[in-house]
C-alpha cells in the first residue's frame, strides 16, 4: 500500500511540474508590450492657486522640482537666501536685461485663493502635486533665517551694479504686476495699471534700512535733478514705492501706522505708494533680481512696463547720474512716439479729404 501510495504521489507531482512547465511562458518568450505614447500633463496650480513652476525658453532663472529656483542669468553668481553661501563677493554691472519674459496683467500674483472646492479636491488627492507641495516647503524649511544678513557684509548688501546705459527697448523684460493697497482709502489694487504709459521709478523695500537705500537714488536731498525731471514731465514720468511685508503680524502693525506714512508721502503720492503682503513668489524675485529681501531695489520702468534699468543697494553718483539720463532718454522716447502718432494722423486726414472731393 505504501509503495502504491508513493507512485501516485509522484505521479501527481510529475504531472503538476509538466502542466506548469507547459502552461506558462517562458521570459524569454514573452512578447514585449507595445511603446506607449507620453501624454502632456494638464496645467497644475499650488495650494494658494498659483501655476506650479515651469520651464520658460529663454528666461532667467529655471524652478527645479525641490521648489528652489536654479540662479542663471545675469545674476547667477549673486548672493541669495538659498543655495551655497559665499565667502566673497564684488557686484557687477548688469549685462543683460532682468525681468519677467511676458507683459504684465491686471489681476494676476495677487496672492488670492482663486480654485473652485472640486479643484481644491482634486488637487488635494493628486499624490504627485503632494510630493510637489512637500519639497517647496522643505526649501523654505532649510534656509538659513540670517542668511540675508549675512549677506548684507557684501557691499551693504548691493546685489549688482546699475548698467551703464538703458537696455534696448526691444530687448528688454516685464516688471510683474504686483497686488496690494494704496494709501488711498479703499480697496486693493494693481500696480500694472499705474505704470502703464507713463516713465516710472519704482522702488521696492521691506526695511526701514532698505527704504533708505532706495532714498538714495530717488530722495530730493540725494538726487534733486531727478525731482526736477520729475516735476518737469507734465505727470509723463513718476516715482512709485513699493513696501513688501509679507509677515501677517507685522503686515497688520503697518496698518496701525497708515496715518503717519500718509503725512511723510503727501496726499499727491498716496495713490503710488504700495503695501503689498503676498503673491511676491521666489520666481519672481529670482527674474527681477531681488536677491535680498533687507536690500532696497531701484527700477526705472517705461511706458510698456518694461525694465530699461536698475539698481540696487546704496546708490553711487553716476548710478544716480545714469537713473536721470534714463527718464530723460524714456520721456523723448514717448514724446516722439506722440509726435509720430500726430504726423500719421495728419497725413492721413487730407488724403481722406481729397477722396471726399474726388468722389463728389
Amino acid at each position: 500500500m505504501a509503495s502504491r501510495t508513493g507512485s501516485k504521489a509522484l505521479t501527481c507531482f510529475s504531472c503538476q511540474w509538466r502542466s506548469f512547465s507547459v502552461s506558462y511562458r517562458r521570459l524569454a518568450d514573452k512578447i514585449p508590450p507595445p511603446p506607449t505614447t507620453p501624454t502632456p500633463a494638464p496645467a497644475s496650480s499650488s495650494s494658494n492657486g498659483t501655476p506650479l513652476p515651469t520651464t520658460t525658453p529663454g528666461a532667467p532663472a529655471a524652478e527645479t522640482l525641490s521648489g528652489t529656483p536654479k540662479p542663471s542669468g545675469p545674476l547667477a553668481n549673486a548672493p541669495r537666501s538659498y543655495g551655497k553661501a559665499l565667502k566673497d563677493f564684488a557686484p557687477t554691472p548688469l549685462g543683460r536685461p532682468i525681468g519677467m519674459s511676458t507683459p504684465p496683467k491686471a489681476g494676476e500674483n495677487t496672492g488670492i485663493e482663486t480654485r473652485t472646492l472640486k479643484q481644491r479636491r482634486d488637487d488635494f488627492v493628486d499624490y504627485k502635486k503632494h510630493l510637489v507641495r512637500r519639497e517647496q516647503l522643505k526649501s523654505k524649511i532649510s534656509r538659513p533665517y540670517f542668511r540675508d544678513w549675512r549677506n548684507m557684509q557684501f557691499h551693504k548688501g548691493k546685489t549688482f551694479l546699475s548698467p551703464p546705459r538703458l537696455f534696448k527697448a526691444d530687448l528688454s523684460l516685464y516688471f510683474p504686476n504686483l497686488h496690494g493697497r494704496t494709501l488711498n482709502k479703499g480697496p486693493t489694487t494693481d500696480t500694472t495699471p499705474v505704470l502703464e504709459g507713463r516713465a516710472s521709478v519704482v522702488t521696492i523695500f521691506s526695511s526701514r534700512w532698505a527704504e533708505n537705500q532706495a532714498k538714495s537714488f530717488t530722495s530730493p536731498e540725494a538726487n534733486p535733478v531727478l525731482h526736477e525731471a520729475l516735476s518737469a514731465s507734465g505727470g509723463r514720468a513718476q516715482l512709485v514705492q513699493i513696501n513688501v511685508e509679507e509677515d501677517a503680524l507685522k503686515s497688520w502693525i503697518q496698518v496701525l501706522f497708515n496715518g503717519s506714512l500718509r503725512r511723510t508721502v503727501g496726499k499727491d503720492n498716496w495713490g503710488r505708494y504700495f503695501l503689498v503682503r503676498k503673491g511676491i513668489s521666489d520666481e519672481i524675485k529670482e527674474h527681477i533680481g531681488l536677491l535680498n529681501s533687507k536690500v532696497g531695489y531701484t527700477y526705472l520702468v517705461d511706458y510698456k512696463c518694461r525694465i530699461r534699468w536698475a539698481g540696487s543697494g546704496n546708490s553711487e553718483p553716476e548710478e544716480r547720474e545714469g537713473l536721470v539720463k534714463g527718464v530723460q532718454r524714456i520721456l523723448d522716447e514717448m514724446a516722439g512716439k506722440t509726435a509720430a502718432v500726430k504726423n500719421s494722423a495728419g497725413d492721413a486726414l487730407p488724403a481722406a479729404e481729397a477722396g471726399g472731393k474726388k468722389a463728389i
